[in-house]
């Protein structure tokens, strides 16, 4: 596997990546933000900004960025490394400091980056002089002058006793950024925003973080609060991070999205939106690696509005496949990492069992909509290739403020999970016994406080009951037919095992399945829902 030597530097996929650093370029907005750093600034305030923005037409600019810099080669790209001696805020012994990213290669578009203490502000200037050229360069940076930064990303104290500083967060490309709770390892990424990533007739657009107003913390500060200005050529934003580190690290998002009056109106406008990465897994082996699972999430968990938690296993399938789950007044929804066993990954470098989960509680009622899960085809980790957000069922007129709020938990072994019963893992494939053309086998096993209290006899029919105190629900579409269920208990660890033959009536159509566990009247179990693809 390779990986980089920075280890910040956000993994988001060569083709995912470079569309989003290279595809929108830099708003003209430099006398916006010549005032904005003059006065005081917040989240309203900024808003306006983003509202005047949205009423005038896109106008990209040309990168900045000195052809040296857009010619090293990827090596040389990641060598460059922020003098951590230099951190912002290190001198003044603040509990969070700020280290940032230098333009070059891909990362090509700068953005603006201010310091807010009180009522005053303050631009982050670039300085050759906080960075580490691990190279033979054949340029001179003090001849550059400001000409920006990538991004930047914030340390703090996590490890009790530590006398460094843990990294907390990165925000480098488009709208991207990334958290980590205590002991966690990056992996899954958030955005401000995501614009048609499915359906859009002329594909994905990539809204960029324009600016960035970071706030001075306290001495004592336990949060830090970061501002960004937003713009793309459909729509613009404000927003604030509130951003309180842990064992679960914890990022407060507020936006106020403002639409752009254009020939083409977006279809998918994606809230809270969170990208993976997912290989291969349990459900989908690879026949070569040696590795038995390689993914940054393993499944999209939901809380619905009703009460209905639903799970679906994340796959690699062959085209890109979409789907949505319709619902009002979502309680959350997450990319999850829920294996957290060495033994399932065996990667001693990429530590896939450490990658974090990342769970979205919406703030205030979001109405009627829908949770998308879209997810690519790819040939390898080196690529992301999941993407879930929440979808309104209606969108604000051209120049009107759409304000949403959420939390995005970074979770690592203490999970959001539902309350009975969830899923511990899906298997598909045949074992003794031959399966039928068209037929699938499929394995699901279930744990949780309620299942793990009932007896292994639970499931088993007594004489004369019409039924056994733990049953499987189980239902497919129109193109599926369960052909046999089985459950019982595993005694080598507890979970109940769900055993199912499928067969696929039309095997160039795909099935939708879906399967709770049922004791008398009481569901103790979240909804495993999983898709068959079409072969």
């Amino acid at each position: 596997m390779t990986t980089s030597a920075n280890p910040s530097l956000p993994r988001i996929g060569r083709r995912r990546w470079q569309a989003a650093v290279l595809a929108l370029p830099l708003a003209l907005l430099a006398q916006a933000v010549t005032a904005a750093t003059s006065a005081a600034m917040d989240l309203d305030t900024l808003a306006q900004k983003a509202q005047a923005l949205a009423a005038q037409p896109y106008q990209p600019t040309p990168s900045s960025t000195p052809q040296a810099l857009k010619d090293l080669t990827y090596d040389q790209m990641r060598s460059i490394r922020f003098k951590p001696a230099r951190a912002v805020w290190r001198e003044q012994q603040l509990p969070f400091e700020l280290m940032f990213f230098h333009l070059g290669k891909y990362q090509t578009e700068p953005v603006r980056l201010h310091e807010l203490n009180g009522d005053a502000s303050r631009d982050f200037k670039f300085d050759a002089a906080d960075f580490s050229y691990d190279f033979k360069k054949t340029f001179d940076p003090a001849a550059w002058g400001d000409i920006g930064y990538a991004g930047f990303r914030v340390h703090t104290q996590m490890t009790p006793g530590a006398t460094y500083k843990d990294e907390l967060v990165v925000f480098q490309g488009a709208s991207y950024f990334r958290a980590l709770g205590a002991g966690q390892h990056y992996g899954l990424s958030a955005r401000g925003l995501a614009v048609d990533t499915a359906g859009g007739l002329k594909g994905e657009e990539f809204p960029r973080f324009t600016d960035f107003w970071l706030q001075r913390p306290a001495a004592d500060a336990k949060s830090l609060v970061v501002l960004a200005l937003m713009d793309s050529p459909r729509v613009t934003g404000a927003y604030r991070f509130d951003i309180t580190p842990g064992v679960t690290t914890q990022v407060s998002v507020h936006a106020k999205l403002v639409l752009r009056d254009t020939k083409e109106p977006i279809k998918t406008l994606g809230i809270a939106p969170l990208t993976s990465m997912f290989s291969f897994g349990e459900n989908q082996p690879h026949r070569s690696d040696f590795r038995p699972e390689v993914h940054d999430s393993d499944g999209l968990m939901m809380a619905t509005g009703d009460g209905e938690w639903l799970w679906r296993p994340l796959q690699n399938p062959k085209s890109t496949l979409t789907t949505s789950f319709a619902m009002r007044s979502p309680k959350g929804f997450g990319l999850m990492q829920r294996d957290r066993n060495f033994s399932s990954y065996e990667d001693s470098e990429a530590s896939y069992e450490r990658r974090p989960s990342a769970w979205i509680t919406p703030l205030g009622d979001w109405g009627t909509g829908r949770v998308e899960l879209v997810q690519l085809h790819t040939p390898d980790e080196t690529n992301d290739n999941i993407v879930a957000y929440w979808v309104p069922a209606t969108l604000p007129a051209p120049g009107q403020v759409l304000d949403m709020a959420w939390r995005v938990d970074w979770q690592g072994e203490q999970q959001q999970r539902p309350p009975a019963g969830w899923v511990t893992q899906t298997r598909v494939g045949r074992s003794y016994a031959t399966l039928k053309d068209n037929e699938q086998q499929l394995i699901v096993d279930f744990a949780g406080p309620a299942l793990d209290k009932l007896e292994a006899s639970a499931a088993e029919v007594p004489a004369g009951a019409k039924q056994a105190a733990l049953r499987a629900v189980v239902s497919a579409d129109g193109n599926g037919r369960i052909e046999e269920q089985t459950l019982y208990r595993v005694s080598a660890n507890g979970a109940w095992r769900l055993a199912l033959r499928v067969m696929t009536v039309d095997p160039t159509k795909p099935v939708e399945l879906r399967a709770f566990l049922q004791s008398g009247n009481d569901t103790v179990s979240e909804t495993w829902t999983h898709l068959l693809t079409a072969q």
